[in-house]
């Protein structure tokens, strides 16, 4: 009787690797393993799991397959997508039409940043404030990337603000996108678009759901004009 077998007798091999599988997707789904982190080493796991160290190796082997996470040689193995939907996303995003992105994420964002100001919690209205300031700190002294980050990472707490875990996944899926297409909008020395991110945090902090809806049309429906030249805020 091999190892496996021993650590976990009411499971067939097939249905341990599945067991484990899941688990450890279930750490990259709740966050926990975070998409950029590196995931515990091989030893960590096995201890964690209860499993062989054959089948914590097929279960990361099938994570490898799925598209959740990538191994670099010398390095480890990170977390490079939160579910497979993320995946199929990001092999029709390199071929989308910056409108449609533009359209999508109009939707996505009016739609959610409504809900987030009817569900919104003293947590998130905080963790709201703390992100708009810091993407103000990132126009006075931040670089391209760090502009990009803030932005994206408040605009990813409004989502989160909704406590719809569907909305979150869809927005983490987009995000290549939207930071691609951000990319040339936070070139320059002026932040153009402090009001209406100032009044999106606002509203959905008063519960305002028209006016956040409204501070996203601000934001986002001067683009969708036929002779807009500017990118995604």
């Amino acid at each position: 009787m091999n190892s496996d077998e021993r650590s976990a007798p009411p499971y067939r091999r097939e249905g341990l690797v599945d067991h484990v599988t899941a688990l450890f997707h279930e750490e990259i789904r709740s966050g926990r393993w975070a998409v950029g982190a590196r995931i515990p080493v091989e030893p960590e796991l096995v201890r964690w799991s209860g499993a062989g160290r054959n089948t914590v190796r097929e279960a990361v082997q099938t994570l490898v397959q799925s598209g959740l996470v990538r191994r670099e040689q010398g390095r480890g193995t990170f977390v490079i997508a939160r579910s497979q939907l993320t995946t199929s996303l990001r092999k029709r995003l390199p071929s989308a039409e910056r409108r449609d992105g533009l359209e999508l994420r109009f939707a996505i964002d009016g739609a959610t940043a409504a809900l987030a100001a009817e569900r919104r919690t003293a947590e998130d209205v905080e963790t709201l404030r703390a992100l708009l300031a810091a993407r103000t700190r990132s126009w006075t002294g931040g670089d391209l990337a760090e502009r990009t980050a803030t932005d994206t990472a408040l605009h990813r707490a409004v989502v989160a603000a909704t406590h719809n875990a569907l909305f979150l996944e869809l927005y983490d899926g987009l995000t290549g996108l939207f930071e691609t297409v951000l990319q040339d909008d936070v070139v320059g020395e002026e932040d153009r678009y402090a009001r209406e991110h100032a009044l999106l945090v606002d509203s959905i902090a008063a519960g305002d759901a028209a006016g956040a809806r409204r501070a996203i049309e601000e934001l986002l429906a001067p683009l969708l004009e036929p002779d807009g030249e500017q990118n995604l805020s």
